[in-house]
């Protein structure tokens, strides 16, 4: 592999920190600047943070949190498999219908034991 072929995704990458870089330099002096109390109050929830922030969470969200990055992530691997799929071929494509069989198999199993609901 020749370090050229890596040229274009270098363009592009500085094509798009300089595009991004030029926006904001253009956009700071245009853009309102005026700050209140209410831009500065609490805004996720709506109302004072109150009690201990080290108390401990559910352990609901926690799992509801890691299925989701499991997902998540299982779905990013089928991304670069689509790209090159005329290059791998048919075993390939048989390699990813096992891997999806696979995911679908274990997200029926979690919806059946119910571990996607919250209450």
């Amino acid at each position: 592999m020749d370090v050229s072929e890596y040229y274009p995704a270098l363009l592009f990458l500085i094509v798009a920190v300089f595009i991004g870089g030029g926006l904001l330099v253009v956009a700071k002096p245009i853009r309102p600047d005026r700050p209140d109390d209410a831009k500065g109050s609490p805004y996720e929830c709506g109302f004072n943070a109150f009690g201990d922030a080290r108390r401990k969470f559910d352990v609901r969200f926690y799992r509801v949190a890691i299925f989701f990055i499991i997902f998540d992530i299982e779905l990013a691997f089928t991304i670069p498999w689509a790209v090159s799929l005329r290059e791998t071929g048919m075993a390939s494509l048989i390699a990813m219908i096992a891997f999806l069989a696979v995911l679908v198999l274990g997200f029926a199993y979690e919806w059946k034991k119910k571990a996607f609901e919250w209450e």
